[in-house]
């Protein structure tokens, strides 16, 4: 960092600046997830099937999948001020429009604009912690900025149960419409430009390869789990989008003004923590799946009981974050790592043995455990990467970042759905076989014993992740001109 560049950030008011970001970016992703408990209201409303309702979280996804990569650049090319402001504008207006939807088409269209605004802010807002603190800072700004990429989804189904049970479901988007503006009048007045703009010109050929390639990949992914993985449509998704990333992975490599710099991967530790954070992104969406399905569909408990139900281990985690940060700062992401995985994993393997008699505090207790794993790695790990890389590629290493964890959400989805709807399909014909009458005791025991075997999926993938935590290491940050060492 230059001496021009550290005086200025020695001299702007992080606070407010926090404060803002962090706010838009807990309304973005708490929009996110509050539309899962409010599908079979919609599908009712709109006459609609689940297939097509499940488009409000595909859709949104998709957008989002395809504009990260995109936000390196626009972080270069406008100012901190001006990309966060228009970026909430956008998600105003997208929210806007949901509020006074009349039908799904018009609901639809915008989800997907919310989800133009809000797929800038958490780049935008990590990048902005990098250029404003110094590595041995960042773990307590970044455990900050966990309560929004995790306090939110786990408070967004209890918030939406409780409104679909009391009001109309137009009334989550009304309660964003002031939440929204306060938070773009909070930007006019509090946010301060702390990037530095450079004029350059957009690879309109990248820009076509990524969205081609991320679009196509995201989608075959999130449509596998309903059309299983032989599917000619999910088969042809998979295979344009992973040719496009081929063409487009070349493309950055031999361009001079790269759109997504991935000569970041150089670096050993950013590479090592991105591939911990797919396997850890992929833990993490057992909660916010799973367990939901099995609550409401398998156990009968409204979609209120069982937000309710993740909402002590939502409070702790909140509590928890902003201490991993400090710990981060001290000791280093490695053990923090490897503790919280390995209390991740053990509460997990309690829930590979659900039944329809598992009570609701033991859940409880299962769930908040996990969570308190959780809050010890997610944040820690991320932070450790990107501590790593020069100031240069801060924007491009937080754009990468995000577009892994939005790629490995989708397959983690799709991989859990895919196991969980053919192991019930298997347990079903294992019942039938044995001489089972109860049609509907057979389709519920098989459902729940199908959940069983996706959190031993779940297991698996987190014991990788927990294999992979031992070779971290704590390593300086590079200068801009060092040459980046190749992974050992």
């Amino acid at each position: 960092m230059s001496t021009s560049k550290a005086t200025l950030t020695n001299t702007i008011k992080k606070g407010p600046i926090l404060f803002v970001m962090i706010l838009g970016a807990f309304l973005a992703t708490l929009n996110q997830t509050i539309m899962s408990v409010a599908v079979p209201e919609l599908m009712g409303d709109f006459d609609i099937s689940a297939a097509t309702a499940q488009w409000l979280t595909t859709g949104y996804m998709l957008v989002n999948g395809v504009l990260i990569p995109i936000t390196a650049y626009l972080m270069q090319r406008f100012s901190t001020r001006q990309l966060f402001q228009s970026s909430m504008v956008i998600f105003l207006l997208g929210t806007i429009v949901c509020s006074f939807a009349t039908n799904f088409p018009v609901l639809l269209t915008g989800r997907m604009i919310q989800a133009a605004g809000a797929g800038i802010i958490m780049p935008l807002l990590m990048t902005v912690i990098l250029t404003l603190f110094p590595p041995e800072k960042r773990g307590a700004a970044m455990g900050m900025v966990g309560l929004a990429i995790i306090f939110a989804p786990a408070i967004g189904p209890t918030l939406a149960g409780y409104l679909l049970e009391n009001y109309a479901w137009e009334t989550m988007f009304y309660g964003m419409i002031p939440l929204a503006l306060i938070v773009i009048l909070c930007g006019y007045i509090y946010l301060t430009n702390v990037s530095e703009k450079a004029a350059s010109r957009i690879d309109w050929l990248s820009v076509a390869l990524s969205t081609a390639g991320f679009g196509a990949l995201l989608y075959g992914f999130s449509r596998a789990g309903g059309l299983g993985w032989s599917s000619a449509e999910v088969l042809v998704s998979i295979i344009v989008g992973v040719v496009s990333l081929v063409l487009f992975t070349w493309r950055q490599l031999v361009s001079r003004n790269p759109l997504l710099d991935l000569r970041a991967f150089k670096y050993s530790m950013f590479s090592l923590t991105t591939v911990i954070n797919i396997a850890v992104t992929m833990v993490m969406y057992a909660d916010m799946m799973l367990l939901p399905l099995y609550l409401q569909n398998a156990r009968g408990y409204t979609a209120l009981e069982s937000g309710l139900l993740l909402l002590p281990g939502a409070l702790l985690m909140g509590f928890m974050m902003p201490l991993a940060g400090r710990l981060f700062d001290r000791f280093g992401a490695k053990w923090l790592a490897v503790v919280g995985l390995f209390i991740t994993i053990v509460t997990t393997i309690g829930f590979i043995d659900l039944t329809d008699s598992t009570s609701y505090t033991y859940l409880i207790l299962m769930s908040t455990g996990r969570r308190i794993g959780m809050a010890l790695f997610l944040m820690p790990v991320q932070t450790a990467g990107l501590n790593q890389l020069p100031s240069k590629l801060n924007a491009h290493g937080t754009a990468i970042s995000n577009t892994v964890r939005q790629v490995a959400g989708a397959v983690g989805t799709s991989l859990l759905v895919t196991v969980m709807t053919n192991r019930t399909k298997t347990h079903l014909t294992d019942l039938m076989a044995a001489g089972g009458t109860d049609q509907k005791h057979m389709v519920t025991e098989a459902s729940i014993q199908g959940i069983n075997d996706s959190y031993v999926v779940i297991i698996a993938i987190g014991v990788i992740g927990l294999l992979l935590s031992f070779f971290i290491k704590r390593v300086r940050q590079a200068s801009n001109e060092e040459p980046a060492r190749s992974v050992a």
